[in-house]
């Protein structure tokens, strides 16, 4: 008798903690679905807060559209003295001038004289000798005392003068010449024995390419032809500005900056 009721108390037992169980479960459902429908509903609005800390610097921003023209500064001061441009060529000769007056009749001449021409003739000889000898003194004085050489045609003569290529010109053409012209072997050997007995090194002579870079030509506006005297690597420009030719006591060639002050040699032609 007491084993079935032990059976039975187990199986209300079991029955009860089941029915405790859904019991829970059901509430809960029904809490669950309680909150889901509930609407929270907002506070009310708080103090305004203290202002943060000043940010980072942000990136550049894209550029604006161009500005209008502004208006016209004031004129600036004065610039420093550009380089001196290049030289203009020679000018062409001037139109013949106009025919003076006729001057006034010479007076009568005096009645001519009987001639013993054989004395006069010894006479003419022996002054014709004279001559030769003063020319050729005259010629020992221009090369040795004077300082000057000559060929059949003209006269050539260095300036002791230090001067840059432009004055060099300049100065030439104020004795009647111009800077010389070395077109030939020899002529370029006579300026550079000149040079070389002077105890000098080096002289302006009449060759540049101020017109055209590395177009070099003599100061009468010819170009060089078949002769040159180039020393070796030259010309080469090397500091952008050596647009004028010296002549070295060697003979050689060197391009130059203008600018240099040195010695120069004058051509001058001779009268006939």
């Amino acid at each position: 008798m007491v084993p079935v009721i032990r059976t039975q108390f187990g199986i209300y037992l079991v029955l009860f903690v089941f029915f405790l169980h859904r019991t829970g479960a059901s509430e809960a459902e029904n809490r669950s679905d309680t909150c889901s429908t509930h609407t929270i509903l907002p506070g009310p609005k708080g103090d305004v807060g203290e202002n943060g800390d000043i940010g980072e610097i942000g990136k550049p921003g894209k550029e604006g559209p161009k500005g209008s023209k502004g208006a016209k500064g004031e004129i600036g001061y004065l610039g420093g003295q550009g380089l001196i441009g290049k030289i203009g060529p020679i000018g062409g000769k001037g139109d013949k001038g106009h025919t003076g007056l006729p001057g006034y009749p010479g007076g009568k001449g005096k009645p001519g004289t009987f001639c013993d021409c054989g004395r006069y003739r010894r006479a003419v000889g022996q002054l014709d000798l004279k001559v030769t000898h003063l020319k050729s003194s005259l010629m020992f004085v221009k090369n040795v005392i004077a300082g000057i050489r000559e060929t059949d045609e003209k006269f050539y003569y260095i300036v002791k003068e230090e001067r840059n290529y432009r004055d060099a010109l300049t100065q030439c053409r104020i004795r009647g010449g111009t800077l010389a012209m070395p077109k030939d072997a020899a002529t370029n050997l006579l300026i550079s024995e000149y040079i070389s007995s002077l105890g000098l090194l080096r002289v302006f002579i009449g060759i540049n390419d101020l017109e055209k870079e590395k177009q070099f030509m003599y100061v009468d506006n010819t170009p060089l032809q078949t002769f040159s005297s180039w020393k070796s690597g030259e010309p080469n420009d090397k500091s952008g500005y050596e647009d004028c030719v010296e002549m070295l006591s060697t003979g050689a060639w060197n391009d130059v900056d203008c600018q240099l002050t040195i010695y120069f040699v004058c051509e001058f032609m001779k009268k006939g």
